[in-house]
């Protein structure tokens, strides 16, 4: 059957069955596979030339190797070898022209240090694992050695004490697996570096204690599950790291909303459906449930999120996979996402690569989503609310901070994250349109060359509510509290300046396409604006006379979902003083902040001293900030 443009048959996909999600994998596979075909050197896949920290032939080998995550599930049925193959072909002949230092194609025998073709070897060791009783175990034992020497590189150079260490333990337990080398004390030696990391409730952090986001489930969390489960070990080790996954799923399980969407957080949104790749290899080691869950919660945050993600406009023209969140997007991207470093989401698959008899096909997939209204997660630093039925995430954090990616003001430090909403990342700080300053406070000397938090000097993630310290210049503080009440929040801020200070603050973007359910909604309260859209509401009301509000539209392919938005937004100026700013926020998916006649109904926001109490719906929240 003849694709169609932008891969928009995978839409259509219910994802229930195997069969399912065998389409959705050549789906993605079938467009990438097309282009290997006509590239002329083997182990490549050039899909354009967009740059990297990398050298543009190490972006192709990347490419390459990527694709083996969802090659590799594909071919771990030996029946499917013989449906393409054409792509078997390809992909071992590439493997064999890779690793051998004779072939002209080598992939290089002079890796250097923090070479990125490290981080591949973990998708080449899975794709062994998958394929071994047919592919490695039919290789002479001269090509085997060559495969191992080519791997056993990554033993011999610097890599960062990151999830790194994780590829690295999984090419070592592969060769001492095949039985050339015992690599188990180099193994061990790397657990127990990233056994430090270790935070509790199945959170580490990766590398940085004050970074802690999507790498750990779609890497800390995903690499150790995964190689338990390919090796089939049951040591300490094995015990601990299932152990920890089981911890995790009730946590993580708040990430995502009852439509499958997960929460956008932090770094290398690039790779996109990665998201749920935890719960695939949770499926796939057979780890047993934790007290409350069931193998089919499991199956079901899994296909949940590949089919939210598969209603997005993730795909070419072509049906590839450029760099982009919900659609193609170069602006928020980090120096190591390559042109095909998309195809990471692959990983994803590994649960397809479990056998037709498997419980996992025949279990049936949770139709109870479960959630937390408002669950606290000390370890990444966030207070995660949902909202009535679950359809919306918001993440309200503090204290996290990313020092050397791009954008990582925008990533990390903004008080509130939204499923529905997203979050958007500046094209530049002159003006505020740039800047595009969604669910955070901006301050500047003028009317240019504007600034966002980047590291607070102190923090606190409360049951209730979420502090930050927050000094721009030397003369200038600022105390920020947060308060969730669902869909609304409310910010307070003590602001002591010694210098005239501009101030802009928004509420949550919303997409701008046109269309006439997208509009600004009146409600003949002063000083508010709020925004109707196809996805919800947002908007808030200024409490303070030092601010007044408006609906601004920012540039352009700022915010991860919509390349076209509105911002409701809060500006002004204030002379040197103290001030204490209040104002009150809406991000609704649910449209629970209407009445019968549609009209918003806006909340009681009042502070006495250190008590600030939100009254709305017969429904009181109130929080007593201890740093007021």
């Amino acid at each position: 059957m003849k694709r169609k443009l932008f891969n928009e048959q995978i839409k259509d996909n219910p994802l229930r069955s195997k069969a399912d999600v065998k389409a959705a994998l050549v789906d993605i596979l079938a467009p990438a596979m097309e282009v290997l075909a006509q590239q002329k050197r083997k182990g490549r896949f050039r899909m354009s030339d967009s740059g990297a920290v990398y050298l543009q032939d190490k972006t192709e080998v990347e490419g390459f190797m990527r694709l083996l995550w969802g090659l590799g599930p594909f071919f771990s049925d030996k029946k499917r070898v013989y449906e393409r193959p054409d792509w078997y072909e390809l992909v071992t002949q590439g493997i064999l022209a890779g690793t051998d230092p004779d072939d002209p194609d080598y992939w290089g025998g002079d890796l250097g240090d923090y070479d990125q073709v490290f981080v591949e070897m973990g998708a080449l060791t899975a794709f062994l694992y998958e394929t071994k009783d047919y592919f490695w175990d039919n290789l002479t034992v001269k090509k085997q050695k060559t495969i191992v020497k080519w791997m056993d590189q990554v033993n011999h150079k610097v890599i960062p004490k990151t999830n790194w260490l994780f590829f690295r333990a999984m090419v070592n337990q592969f060769i001492t697996d095949s039985g050339y080398m015992d690599n188990s004390e180099l193994i061990d030696a790397d657990y127990a570096i990233t056994n430090k990391h270790y935070l509790g409730h199945g959170w580490s952090y990766d590398g940085y204690v004050n970074q802690i986001d999507n790498y750990i489930p779609f890497a800390y969390q995903f690499f150790t599950i995964l190689t338990v489960g390919l090796a089939h070990t049951d040591n300490k080790q094995s015990q601990l790291l299932k152990e920890r996954a089981q911890k995790f799923v009730p946590s993580y399980a708040n990430w995502f909303a009852a439509d499958g969407a997960a929460l956008p957080y932090g770094r290398s949104l690039d790779y996109r459906f990665a998201q749920a790749a935890f719960w695939a290899a949770y499926a796939y080691a057979h780890v047993d449930m934790p007290e409350g869950y069931s193998l089919g919660d499991i199956k079901h945050l899994l296909l949940n999120n590949l089919r939210w993600w598969f209603q997005q406009n993730i795909f070419q023209t072509d049906g590839l996979i450029p760099i982009g969140y919900a659609y193609p997007n170069m602006n928020f991207a980090e120096g190591y996402n390559g042109p095909a470093s998309a195809y990471w989401a692959l990983k994803t698959f590994i649960f397809f690569a479990l056998p037709d008899d498997d419980p996992f096909w025949t279990t049936k997939e949770s139709d109870d989503f479960k959630f937390e209204a408002l669950k606290k997660q000390p370890e990444p630093r966030m207070l995660i609310a949902h909202s009535q039925n679950g359809l919306e995430v918001q993440s309200f954090t503090a204290g996290q901070h990313s020092h050397e990616h791009a954008h990582g003001e925008a990533k990390y430090e903004k008080y509130v994250y939204s499923t529905t909403f997203g979050f958007s990342t500046p094209k530049g700080s002159v003006l505020l349109k740039q800047g595009a300053y969604d669910n955070t406070l901006a301050v500047a000397e003028s009317e240019n060359f504007w600034q966002t938090a980047f590291k607070y000097d102190d923090y606190a993630i409360h049951d209730n509510y979420v502090y930050s310290d927050w000094k721009p210049y030397d003369d200038v503080e600022i105390k920020n509290f947060v308060v969730p009440a669902m869909p609304w929040h409310v910010r307070v801020h003590e602001v002591n300046t010694g210098r005239e200070l501009h101030l802009a603050e928004g509420s949550f973007s919303a997409p701008d396409s046109g269309a006439p359910d997208e509009y600004e909604m009146k409600t003949g309260v002063d000083n508010a604006i709020f925004y109707h859209s196809r996805v919800g509401i947002t908007g808030l009301v200024g409490l303070s006379k030092e601010l007044t509000t408006e609906l601004s539209t920012p540039e352009p392919n700022t915010n991860l979902y919509f390349n076209k938005t509105k911002i409701p937004l809060q500006t002004g100026v204030l002379a040197p003083g103290k001030y204490t700013l209040i104002s009150l926020y809406l991000g609704d998916r649910e449209l629970e902040s209407l009445d019968d006649d549609g009209n918003i109904v806006i909340p009681e926001v009042k502070l006495d001293g250190n008590k600030l109490t939100i009254s709305f719906n017969d429904h009181t929240v109130s929080a007593s900030f201890d740093e007021f």
